[in-house]
This record gives structure tokens, sequence and C-alpha cells, in this order.
């Protein structure tokens, strides 16, 4: 994105601030206004010694002591307001990118490490709102600041205006010259900081099998390469940016120093010049040159607000996933699927699934079996619509998926599969997140279905013991048993077990399939299985490789057949 792009974006959120924002200038207005009246009251303080009237002195100190808390008054109220336009920008930022995240595809986020979303949401999001606010704000109060001071200056002594007119600029060529260079090495440093972020993320998840297999070291090695980069492009980063203050501070006494010496001059010379002027001119010489080495510093500070723009507003524009139709249509679910000639494959370059057929009548049970790598999975995202086929048609009760809502698709399924996610809440929200209106006696009752009541009454609070992000605490088993529990309260008319007791114990699993038996009459189900023992009663068994079914029946056609299913079966019981 260019810089006008990222301005006009950022503009938009200021501009849903009107109200605070014309305040914050108008503060800002109100102290430029009378820091440049001080200068005068102090050259005409110095004009009364010059008469020999030193009690004039008192009233030219008192004016100047009123504008100075004036002043500080009018900066804190501007600091004030200034403070809660970025929180609520940061918010508005950050609601926007959240929103965002909820309708990306999956297939961004199977591209994108999260470590790297979640530094664009927060990280690079509050470094734009603090570049951004604090520019704009230093930049009003800068040129209204300079614009004053010159017509201020004009009114006394045109010469020695021009001398600081002149000279000035010098430090505003020298610090756009360093921004330029800054900028590439502060964006450069956003996307290793992302970098750096998602590898620590995903090291921190994975911490038991780095441990399981050894590789603390390689992982430090790894890790402090990246933060080596880190510090290098940052190391270079400040650097450059750092120049600026002090090559427009040089620049600025070199404007200071001349201002004296022409000054001095035309008073010596009995010019239009006496010493209460020179000493206003000193002040606005300073005054002038002082908004220039804050712009300076800024316009480097706004090179990591850029920067750090670009990757957000790159994460908001990314593109989302198709709409639902404007006109959905709706059925009423029995459980009839249906796969018409569908084509699909993540990448262009490797193809998956190719001319795929299937007829699923209702409440029968499917089970989908085959080498790692198959489909199978690929097969249950296309029915739950977490991606769309590239060619051909999903189809629910003869409709196809993309005429439907998908929530109302998803709704129609309930869905365990063999990495469980459990949220930092209580169990009873936990169990009830697909039926928020659940009473605590349905929530214990399908625990009961699920024979997780047991481990959850020995639990610190019971029902109501919040869990820790991930089910930290719970064992494998009993997180899938929660989530088993939670489709079970939900009651949907189609299912989808994708190695649902994976993790659980024999003698429990026993349990878990009786209790799967019960809810599984009636009802169309998906049965994505490796251990083969556990599908023998599925109505028909889809039998995968390299994304099409090589054969299909039941499990004693399909042991008779003597072909891939029964290599797969002999192999695990042979």
């Amino acid at each position: 994105m260019t810089k006008k792009e990222i301005m006009r974006r950022i503009f938009r959120y200021i501009a849903g601030e009107k109200g605070l924002t014309f305040c914050s200038f108008a503060a800002s207005a109100v102290y430029v206004a009378l820091t440049l009246a001080v200068p005068i009251l102090v050259g005409r303080a110095v004009g009364t010694l010059e008469t020999g009237k030193i009690g004039g002195i008192f009233p030219y100190l008192a004016v100047i002591l009123a504008c100075a808390g004036a002043g500080a008054l009018c900066q804190w109220i501007m600091g004030e307001i200034n403070n809660r336009i970025s929180v609520r920008i940061l918010r508005d930022l950050r609601a926007d990118a959240y929103r965002k995240l909820s309708k990306l595809p999956f297939s961004y986020l199977d591209r994108v490490p999260s470590g790297d979303t979640v530094s664009r949401i927060m990280t690079d999001a509050e470094a734009l709102v603090d570049g951004i606010l604090m520019g704009f704000t230093q930049l009003f109060t800068g040129v209204l600041t300079v614009v004053g001071t010159v017509v201020f200056m004009l009114t006394m002594n045109v010469t020695v205006t021009l001398v600081v007119a002149v000279l000035t600029p010098l430090s505003v060529f020298f610090a756009r010259f360093i921004a330029r260079g800054t900028f590439r090495h502060f964006k450069k440093r956003s996307e290793l900081q992302a970098d750096l972020t998602a590898y620590t993320e995903e090291t921190v998840t994975g911490r038991k099998v780095v441990r399981a297999f050894g590789r603390e070291e390689e992982t430090y090695a790894a890790f402090a390469e990246k933060d080596e980069k880190l510090r290098r492009i940052s190391g270079k980063a400040i650097f450059l940016s750092s120049l600026t203050n002090p090559v427009t501070r040089f620049l600025n006494a070199l404007v200071y120093a001349a201002v004296t010496l022409v000054g001095a001059f035309l008073c010596v010379r009995g010019g239009n010049m006496t010493v209460g002027m020179l000493t206003s001119f000193l002040a606005y010489a300073n005054q002038y040159t002082k908004p220039f080495n804050e712009i300076s510093g800024v316009l480097a500070e706004l090179q990591n607000a850029f920067a750090c723009a670009a990757r957000v507003f790159e994460f908001l524009d990314e593109e989302e996933e198709t709409p639902d139709p404007a006109d959905p249509a709706e059925v009423r679910v029995t459980g009839r699927v249906g796969a018409e000639d569908v084509s699909f494959s993540y990448t262009k370059e490797q193809k998956l699934i190719e001319h795929f057929s299937l007829d699923v009548r209702p409440g029968e049970h499917i089970a989908i079996v085959g080498p790692t790598g198959c489909g199978k999975t690929t097969l249950i995202n296309l029915l739950m619509r977490f991606y769309d086929v590239n060619a051909g048609r999903m189809t629910v009760e003869g409709v196809d998926v993309r005429a439907l809502r998908r929530r109302d698709l998803r709704a129609s399924y309930g869905m365990v599969l063999q990495e469980n996610w459990i949220g930092k809440m209580s169990v009873t929200d936990n169990i009830r997140r697909g039926k928020p209106d659940a009473t605590a006696k349905e929530v214990e009752a399908a625990a009961r279905a699920a024979h997780a009541h047991g481990f959850i009454s020995r639990l610190p609070q019971g029902y109501d013991t919040v869990l820790e992000e991930n089910g930290e605490g719970l064992s494998a088993g009993q997180r899938q048993l929660i989530c088993i529990a939670a489709v079970m309260l939900v009651d949907p008319p189609m299912l989808i077990l994708d190695e649902a007791t994976a993790s659980i114990d024999t003698r429990t699993e026993k349990k878990i399939q009786d209790a799967f038996e019960k809810l599984m009459r009636g009802r169309t189900t998906f049965i994505v299985a490796h251990r083969l023992s556990t599908i023998r009663n599925a109505d028909k068994i889809l039998v995968m490789n390299n994304g099409s079914i090589v054969e299909s029946g039941t499990h004693e056609e399909l042991l008779k057949k003597g072909g891939f299913y029964a290599r797969l079966y002999n192999a695990q019981y042979a």
C-alpha cells in the first residue's frame, strides 16, 4: 500500500471521532496562541528595563505567568483528549480486525501462522495508533507555531525573519532524507517481529513435543537466530531514526546563532532593532525551530506507524469467504446428503479430489476410511462448507450447500473431532456453547450420556469450574468427553465423528460407543476412523485413496472382495 492509501484509511477512523478531534485542535490552537504571546511580553518587559522603569516589569510578569498556566492547562486537556481518541480508534481498529477474522476463509487460517495474525491485531494496531496520533497532534501544533511565529517576526523585522526562514527548511530536508531510509527498515522489523511471535507461540504450544524429542537446544538456536535478525534490523531502524534529532538540532543551533549575530549587528548599527525586540526575536527563533525539530522526529516515528499500518490494513483487505446468498434456501433437514461430480484441491498444483460422487440417504451411517492424506478430512471440510468445491456441488436435501446460509448448514451437523478446543470458561459454558439457553439439568444429562459426569463432579467447583485455555489440567480424554457432551446436548439431525474416541481408554470407549449408538439412531452419521473395528456396523463404508472412492460396501462385503479395504483390515488385525 502507498502512504497516501494508508493515510486515507487512517483518516476514516479519525473521522469517527470528529467531536474530540475538533476539541483537540481547538486546545492546540489556544496553546499555540498563548505560547506565541509570551515572547512579545518578554520583549516588552526587557524594554521597560531599558528605560530604567523596573516597576513596570511586574504587570508583564503576571501576564506571562497567567499565559504559562493557561498554556499548561490547554496542553493537559489536549493530552487527555488525544489519549481518549487513540484508545477509541484502537478499540475500533481491533474490533474491525477481529470481525474480519471471523469472515476469513479457512484457507487463510491454514496459510498464515496464528502468531503473525495475533501480532497484526495486537502489536501492529497499537503501534499504528500511538504513532499516528502523536504525529498528527504534533504536526498540527508545529504547523500553527511556525505560521504564527513567521507572522509575528515579519511585523517586527523582515531582515532577521528572512535569515530564519532561509536556514530552517534545511532541517526538514535532512529529516525527510533520513525518513525515506527508515521506512523500509521499520517495515522489515514489523515482519520479523511477527515471525518471532509466531515461532514463540508455536514452540510454547508444542513444548511437550519439543522436550520429548530433546529439541530444546535446537529450538533455542532457531529462536536466537530470529531474535538476532530482529535485533540487527531494529538497530538499523533506530540508528537511522535517531539521526534525525541531532541533525535538526545542529541546524537549529545555526539558525539561533545567525539570528543573534544579525540582530546584535542591527542593534549596534542603530537600526530598527532594540534589545527588547532582539530578546523577542531570539525567543521566536527558538519557537520557530523547535517545531521543525519535533516534526522531523515525528516523521521518523511515523515511518514505524506506516509500516505497522500497512500490515494491519493488508490483513483487513484479505479476501473474505464468499458471502451467504441474499435469499438463502430453507430446507427441512432429514439427513440426505450428496456429492455430484465434485473436484477439489487446496492448491492448483496438487490435485486431491476429482470427480467424486456420493448419495447418502437419511439415517444412514457412513464410515470413511483410507490411508493418511487420502481425503477423509477434506471430505468433512466440504460437508461443513469450510471450503467450497472447485467443480461440481455438495448438496443437502438435494439443495446446493452454497444456496444455504453457512450457519443453518453447520447447525445441522454435530461434530466431534480428534483435536478438541476448550475455551477459558466454566465446564457448563463449554458444554452448552452450541445451545446457550440449555438448562443446568440438560447440561448434566448430556454429560452423563457422554460419561463425563463422573470426572466433572470431582473438579473443585464441579460444573462451575473455570477451565484453563485449551483445557490445560485436563487429560486429552477428558477434553474429548466434554466436546462429546456438547454435541449430545445440541442433538443435531446429522453427525460427524472424526476419530471421536481416539483419546479415550478402551473401557470408557465402549460406554461412549453405546451412547453414540443411541445418538446415531435415525440420524445420518459420517464416521472417520483409522481403527476399523469401530466401524463394522456402518451401513456403508467408503474406502478412499488419492481423493477418490475406490471401494464401498458393508464390512463383510468388502472383506469378501479381498481388495484395498481387506488389505487395510488385515494389516491391523492379521
